[in-house]
C-alpha cells in the first residue's frame, strides 16, 4: 500500500507541475473544477452514507451545479460572484426543503451537510485558483504544496520511527504527537529553504509564522476529514487513486491550508 502511494504521487507530480507552470490559468482552473466535483461526490458518499438522500437527488445535485460555478468565479477573481453563488445555493436548497419537509423531516440536516460541503470543497479549493491567478502565483502554489507535502511526509516517517504518544486516538489512532511535531519542524525547514531560494524578499519572521500556521492547519484538515469518515462509517473517501483512496483523501490537508496561504500571500507577507 505504501509503495502504491509513492508510485501514484510520482506519476501525478509531473502533470501537476505542468498545470501550475505551463498550463495557464484556464487549464489549471478546469483541473481544480474537475477535482472539486469528484471530491464533492466523495464527500456526499461519506456524509449521506448511513442515512440521507441519494448522491444525485435534488439537494446534492444543486451542490454539483454550484461547485464548478464557484471555481469559475475564482478564475474571474470575483469575490462578489463567489459569495452570491453560495447564497443562491442556500436559497435554492431552502426552497426545495419547503416541499420536502412533510415527507422528510430530516431535510434540514441534508441541507446543512450540503452547505458544509460547498464551503469545505469548492470554496476552499477556489483559493488555489485565486493564488494561481495572483502575482507569482505558480511559485506560491509550489511553495504551498511543498509545505503540505513535507509536513505530511515528516509526520508519517517520524511518527513511525519515534511516535509514542497518540495525538487524537479517537479520530486517527495512527497519528502521534511526535509525528505532528516532526512534520511541523520539517515543514518549517522546507519553507525556510524555499524562501531562501525563490522568495528571499519575504520577511523572515512573518515567513516562519506562515510555515507554522500551515504546519498546524494542514494536519488539522486531515483530521477533519477523518472525523467525517468516522461519522459516516467509511474508511476511504474513494478508490480513484491507488494507495491514496479518493481525491478527498489526497487533498484534505490542502483544503485547510489553501485559504490560510492566500491570506498570508495577499494581506500579511
Amino acid at each position: 500500500m505504501h509503495l502504491k502511494r509513492w508510485i501514484t504521487a510520482i506519476a501525478g507530480t509531473p502533470l501537476l507541475i505542468f498545470l501550475i507552470f505551463k498550463g495557464g490559468h484556464l487549464l489549471f482552473s478546469l483541473f481544480i473544477g474537475i477535482a472539486a466535483v469528484i471530491a464533492l461526490k466523495e464527500y456526499y458518499g461519506i456524509v449521506y452514507n448511513r442515512t440521507g438522500p441519494a448522491v444525485f437527488s435534488a439537494i446534492p445535485l444543486v451542490g454539483f451545479i454550484t461547485c464548478p460555478l464557484i471555481v469559475g468565479a475564482a478564475y474571474s477573481t470575483s469575490f462578489q460572484t463567489i459569495t452570491s453563488i453560495i447564497a443562491i445555493n442556500l436559497l435554492i436548497t431552502g426552497l426545495i426543503s419547503l416541499s420536502r419537509y412533510k415527507s422528510d423531516p430530516s431535510v434540514q440536516d441534508t441541507i446543512t451537510k450540503q452547505a458544509l460541503g460547498i464551503i469545505y470543497i469548492p470554496l476552499f479549493l477556489s483559493y488555489l485558483v485565486l493564488i494561481h491567478t495572483g502575482d507569482d502565483g505558480d511559485t506560491w502554489l509550489l511553495f504551498l504544496l511543498i509545505l503540505v507535502f513535507m509536513g505530511d511526509t515528516g509526520a508519517y516517517y517520524i511518527g513511525k520511527a519515534i511516535g509514542r504518544n497518540k495525538l487524537c486516538p479517537s479520530i486517527s489512532p495512527g497519528k502521534t504527537i511526535e509525528g505532528a511535531v516532526g512534520g511541523l519542524l520539517l515543514s518549517v525547514g522546507a519553507g525556510l529553504l524555499f524562501r531562501y531560494i525563490f522568495l528571499p524578499h519575504l520577511p523572515l519572521g512573518l515567513s516562519i509564522l506562515f510555515f507554522i500556521c500551515i504546519g498546524i492547519v494542514a494536519p488539522a484538515g486531515d483530521l477533519f476529514e477523518s472525523v467525517l469518515k468516522r461519522a459516516g462509517g467509511v474508511k476511504d473517501s474513494g478508490t480513484i487513486l491507488p494507495g491514496h483512496g479518493g481525491i478527498l483523501d489526497r487533498i484534505d490537508a490542502l483544503l485547510f491550508a489553501a485559504p490560510v496561504s492566500y491570506l498570508f500571500k495577499e494581506f500579511i507577507l
